[in-house]
């Protein structure tokens, strides 16, 4: 074969797949995939066209099961919980294709849009949940301003939820608000952090740290938990505020609740261990910002201390 013929294959491989990756942002998948299916003619052996056919038919019966769904809240919850087994799935197929990767996400995050966008219409603007699954959607597509606008919406609506606190975070990371997200991660993180799916989190800063706290050995649910004890440990979540009366006699319940159950505990998991020190740790800051006397935070110190010396050792250097 001459180096002519190779390069107009090459070129014919090129044009199909980005004819493909154009249709599936349209949503025509049975369409894509014949333009790579013709692409996989030329050549059986292209690593980029055998793993975007691969991609595109995991979708192309989930396509048809999706508009099966009379209930487009229902649609809308299918297409997000099928692009959660995808990640999965590209996981297990080791090559990666970013180009189709990036139009899939747009095809799945835009169709549920769309649903969940038709249900605005017809509410009074105040579902808190579908606020949250319109601003997730805006934030798949990449339209992070769009995102922001009705997560702070959600956020608002649910100030004590973790999983809107959560994408509120990952968002303003987004758009660089690095001080924003830090303050909003650490808020997600001590309110419910079983709640949270780490993994539909795009911030590097919160990539870096789950790859850290993986290496020391955690996985979920513990993960989670220690995710925002090490935050504290690696100066990640340095954005503090003071607590208000009430929350910190809530905090306080917390800790004596939580005491009880590591005492009782013949040997403490290692969840209890880590919602532990994460509320030790905030009650410290609140003792730091409020000018309490040092006895009080020797006092937490050394409770940290007798519970892992590691943590301890840390922290205080």
């Amino acid at each position: 074969m001459s180096h002519e013929d190779t390069r107009t294959e090459s070129e014919r491989i090129d044009s199909l797949l980005s004819r493909a990756y154009d249709i599936i942002k349209k949503h025509e998948i049975d369409e894509a995939a014949k333009y790579i299916e013709d692409a996989l003619s030329i050549d059986f052996d292209n690593v980029e066209v055998v793993t975007s056919l691969k991609y595109v038919n995991f979708w192309k019966d989930r396509q048809v099961t999706a508009r099966e769904i009379q209930n487009s809240f229902e649609r809308g919850e299918y297409l997000l919980g099928q692009w959660k087994l995808f990640e999965g799935f590209v996981a297990r197929v080791g090559q990666t294709s970013q180009k189709c990767l990036y139009a899939l996400r747009q095809h799945v995050f835009g169709e549920a849009l769309d649903y969940y966008l038709l249900l605005l219409k017809e509410s009074d603007g105040t579902d808190a949940e579908l606020l949250l699954r319109i601003g997730r959607c805006y934030k798949g597509t990449g339209e992070y301003d769009r995102a922001l606008t009705f997560l702070q919406q959600a956020a608002s609506l649910k100030r004590e939820d973790s999983v809107a606190l959560a994408e509120l975070a990952d968002c303003y990371a987004m758009v660089n608000e690095i001080q924003k997200s830090k303050a909003f991660f650490r808020e997600a993180f001590f309110l419910g952090p079983e709640r949270i799916d780490v993994a539909s989190l795009e911030s590097e800063m919160i990539g870096r740290l789950v790859a850290k706290v993986r290496e020391l050995g955690y996985e979920s649910p513990a993960l989670e938990e220690w995710l925002p004890v090490y935050a504290v440990l690696f100066g990640v979540f340095n954005v503090k505020r003071e607590l208000r009366s009430i929350e910190y006699g809530k905090l306080k319940q917390s800790i004596y609740a939580l005491e009880r159950d590591y005492n009782d505990q013949q040997d403490p998991d290692s969840v209890t261990t880590a919602r532990l020190m994460n509320r030790y740790f905030w009650l410290i800051d609140h003792y730091v910002n409020t000018g309490e006397d040092r006895t009080r935070i020797d006092e937490v110190l050394l409770k940290i201390k007798s519970i892992n010396p590691r943590v301890y050792q840390q922290y205080t250097n």
